[in-house]
């Protein structure tokens, strides 16, 4: 189990689709509690491997205690109703907004040691599911915004980071 260092925005790998994973061994439960580490040191609720660099469909979420990870999820049926909720990423600390997101989603992946499961939730546990999947499919956070909205919180985020 190891911290992993997280890629922050604008690095080009945060837009790139993860593949799948198809070993399910040793390496893959390595990976799960290396994210699992550096998602808690972050901190935060959600992470992917393309957070650390690793482009494989691979999400770890922890809420409330209860860890879950999450391996090649795809979202196979969302609410029509939606819900507002904050929302920001371990790759752009310091910043959040709302986004506009589906309120109950039903979720299909594999487990760590390949069993096919499926999963519905709401509230904020469906937000972080589609947030974390979106990454997988390259689609950061704030693509989810308007572009005035964007704009202000990619401003910001460039002033916190400055040296």
């Amino acid at each position: 189990m190891t911290i992993r260092p997280i890629l922050r925005y604008p690095d080009p790998r945060l837009n790139q689709k993860a593949a799948e994973v198809t070993a399910f061994d040793a390496a893959l439960k390595a990976l799960a509690a290396d994210l699992l580490d550096t998602m808690r040191a972050a901190p935060g609720v959600g992470i992917t491997g393309p957070h650390i660099g690793v482009m494989q469909r691979v999400v770890v979420i922890e809420l409330g205690g209860d860890v879950r990870t999450y391996v090649n999820p795809v979202v196979e049926w969302a609410s029509s109703e939606t819900t507002r909720i904050t929302e920001g990423s371990v790759s752009m600390p310091g910043v959040n907004d709302e986004v506009e997101r589906p309120e109950k989603v039903r979720v299909r992946f594999r487990d760590l040691d390949g069993a096919e499961k499926v999963e519905e939730a709401d509230g904020f546990r469906a937000t972080c599911l589609q947030h974390e999947i979106d990454q997988l499919d390259g689609i950061f956070w704030i693509d989810r915004l308007s572009r005035l909205k964007r704009d202000r919180l990619t401003k910001r985020f460039a002033k916190l980071t400055r040296p």
